[in-house]
C-alpha cells in the first residue's frame, strides 16, 4: 500500500513540475519565453497561454485531494491529449526526435500517476 502511494506521488510531482509549475513560471516571470515552444509549430501565441491555464487547472485536478474522481479522470484526459498532439505536431512540423519523445515521455511518466492513484483505484 505504502509503495503504491510512494509512486502515485513521485510521478504527480514530476507532473507538477513538468506540466504546472514549469509552463506557469515561465508565463509569469519570463512571458516572452512562453510561446517558444508553440511559435515554430504555427500556434497563435494566445494558443500558449490558454494551453498553459489548461495545464495548470489539470495538474491542480490531479493532485489536490479534494477535488472530485470524475474532475481527476477529466484532468487527466485533458494532459493526456495535451501531450499526444504534442507528439503529432512534432512529429509533422519539425520532426525533431527529442522535440517528439518527450512528450511520449511526460506521458509514461502521467500514466503511472494515473494507474497509481488512490482515488481512481476500484481494487483497493
Amino acid at each position: 500500500m505504502k509503495k503504491r502511494k510512494i509512486i502515485f506521488w513521485v510521478a504527480t510531482i514530476l507532473i507538477i513540475l513538468w506540466e504546472g509549475v514549469m509552463p506557469l513560471s515561465t508565463l509569469l516571470f519570463a512571458p516572452e519565453q512562453a510561446t517558444v515552444g508553440t511559435r515554430p509549430l504555427g500556434y497563435p501565441d494566445y494558443f500558449a497561454c490558454a494551453l498553459i491555464i489548461c495545464k495548470v487547472l489539470g495538474v491542480f485536478a490531479i493532485s489536490y485531494p479534494g477535488i472530485p474522481v470524475k474532475l481527476k479522470e477529466w484532468a487527466y484526459a485533458g494532459l493526456t491529449f495535451n501531450l499526444i498532439f504534442a507528439f503529432i505536431s512534432h512529429a509533422c512540423v519539425d520532426k525533431n526526435i527529442g522535440f517528439m519523445l518527450l512528450p511520449l515521455v511526460v506521458l509514461v511518466i502521467l500514466a503511472i500517476s494515473y494507474v497509481y492513484n488512490p482515488k481512481l483505484r476500484t481494487n483497493g
